[in-house]
């Protein structure tokens, strides 16, 4: 009977001890869920690299570069003698300013004189008789009009008697006097009359006047560009400046002969005024595409201007630079030639550029790269490099201003990394 009793006591025990064990199993999963979740908390925060970045904005990259430049006159001319002569007067002297026009020396030369005094009277003589022979033609034209005039005038009278003579045939022939051949003689006389009468009056009316000068004035025409090439010659014998400038040689002196040909003096043209100077590689980049340029004179902080006349996009192969010319209007002739300057090869606003500080660019080959950052993705963008300035590098291309880049660091980035900014601090 005891033994009936005990057998539901165990079976209650057993039940008991698989619902602890039961319960402790669970407690134990639910454990290791809790476990599990937090490892992929925290493998999702080590996967999400902490960057410091900087925001890409315009900043100034150093000073101007300078490069020191000569004054040079713009030109040099060659002042040649026109006319063979001996100098008869110094005007000017070596060392002197001279404008255009103004008369260096002055020659004298007897042929010349000769020639032109020959020449004058050949065209005197031949205008004087071009002169008489047009008043003879004249004369003679109104002669030979007034013998027309005459003429036409008894042809009037002949036509009027021949008039009366017809109107009495006429009469004549309706009372039988006179035949009709008679009558038809009449009228054919009387038309002859008429016709050669009005030929008459046509000749006069075109009547051209009588030309005795016709070949006079091929002769003085040819006589008057003689005395003009004289004249020129003439002309010639004062020595005068084709442009305004310094004179830097004039070697005569009064009673030496000069031909034809012979230099005479060399002038220096100071106004304009040019500006030259050698650019290395890197310079010529900031001067490419410009139209003008600074320049700052000793002494003086006050900023000139001038326009590029000339941009060499070749090396000299002596001098290892590019050479570059700027033109400035002289008028005061304030600007000496051999006088020392600065070229000024950027302005203000050329300084003014996107930087990247050198230690956040990565290398590779030739070619740079940074790692832009947006939202929590890290970019690796290409960019064209310019001026250095350490710690800042211009960036000419590949970014925009505002982005955010990784500043410390980068090589441990990859394209595409997930990140996390940590901080965003100044360049």
């Amino acid at each position: 009977m005891r033994q009936k009793r005990r057998k539901p006591q165990s079976r209650t025990v057993r039940i008991a001890s698989i619902l602890t064990l039961s319960i402790g199993i669970l407690a134990g999963c639910s454990d290791t869920a809790i476990q599990n979740t937090d490892a992929n908390s925290v493998y999702a925060d080590q996967s999400q690299q902490a960057v410091r970045v900087f925001k890409v904005i315009p900043q100034r990259i150093g000073d101007s570069p300078e490069r020191v430049a000569e004054v040079q006159f713009s030109a040099q001319f060659k002042i040649m003698s026109k006319a063979t002569g001996e100098v008869e007067q110094i005007m000017k002297k070596r060392g002197d300013m001279v404008q255009e026009g103004d008369v260096i020396l002055k020659l004298k030369s007897s042929e010349i004189l000769a020639s032109r005094e020959a020449a004058a009277a050949t065209v005197k003589t031949l205008q004087d008789a071009m002169d008489k022979a047009r008043i003879r033609g004249q004369k003679e034209t109104e002669n030979q009009k007034s013998e027309l005039s005459n003429t036409i005038q008894k042809m009037e009278l002949g036509m009027a008697s021949l008039l009366r003579s017809y109107n009495k045939m006429k009469n004549d022939f309706d009372i039988g006097l006179a035949t009709k051949a008679q009558l038809y003689q009449m009228e054919t006389q009387m038309m002859n009359a008429r016709m050669d009468l009005d030929q008459m009056k046509v000749k006069l009316q075109t009547f051209d006047p009588i030309d005795l000068t016709s070949e006079m004035e091929s002769q003085l025409k040819g006589a008057k560009l003689a005395l003009q090439q004289v004249e020129q010659s003439t002309q010639n014998l004062e020595v005068k400046a084709t442009v305004s400038g310094l004179m830097t040689e004039m070697p005569f002196e009064a009673g030496m002969g000069i031909g034809a040909g012979a230099q005479i003096a060399m002038i220096q043209r100071l106004d304009p005024i040019r500006i030259k100077s050698q650019l290395s590689e890197e310079e010529l980049k900031l001067a490419n595409g410009k139209t003008v340029m600074s320049y700052l004179l000793p002494n003086n902080k006050t900023k000139f201007q001038g326009a590029i006349s000339y941009l060499s996009k070749v090396m000299d192969p002596e001098t290892k630079a590019y050479e570059i010319n700027l033109e400035v209007p002289n008028k005061d002739l304030g600007l000496k030639p051999g006088t020392k300057l600065k070229l000024q090869l950027a302005e203000e606003k050329d300084l003014i550029v996107l930087t990247v500080p050198t230690y956040s660019i990565v290398r590779e080959g030739d070619n740079a790269y940074v790692y832009v950052v947006s939202g929590d993705t890290a970019e690796k963008r290409s960019i064209q490099l310019g001026r250095l300035n350490e710690p800042k590098q211009e960036v000419l291309s590949g970014l925009k201003e505002g982005e955010m880049v990784v500043k410390i660091n980068p090589s441990s980035l990859v394209d595409k990394a997930k990140v996390k900014v940590a901080a965003v601090e100044e360049q």
